[in-house]
């Protein structure tokens, strides 16, 4: 059995790097993982998301979709959201 990577399988489902189809899967991903480490963190907060939504200024039903990964957030919100969760983020080019 041959081995495969992951790097290999995703070329295999999504297409190579820069195609269209592995860009929007690479952004769905992203967005999946910012979401999973938001609720995280507010669950360790101890907070639901309407209390974190109050605590911020703005509607539960936006927390909501930002950890469903149903909206694009902007960079100042999150800022302001992990402020709001007692945390600092930083923000890494590569």
């Amino acid at each position: 059995m041959a081995s495969t990577t992951f790097d290999e399988l995703l070329d295999a489902e999504y297409g190579k790097d820069g195609t269209a189809r592995r860009d929007a899967f690479e952004a769905k991903a992203e967005a999946f993982c910012l979401a999973e480490c938001l609720k995280e963190h507010r669950l360790q907060a101890g907070l639901t998301q309407e209390q974190l939504a109050a605590k911020i200024g703005t509607k539960k039903s936006y927390i909501s979709k930002i950890e469903n990964g149903h909206v694009d957030v902007q960079l100042s919100t999150l800022f302001r959201i992990f402020s709001g969760l007692g945390k600092r983020i930083s923000l890494t080019v590569m």
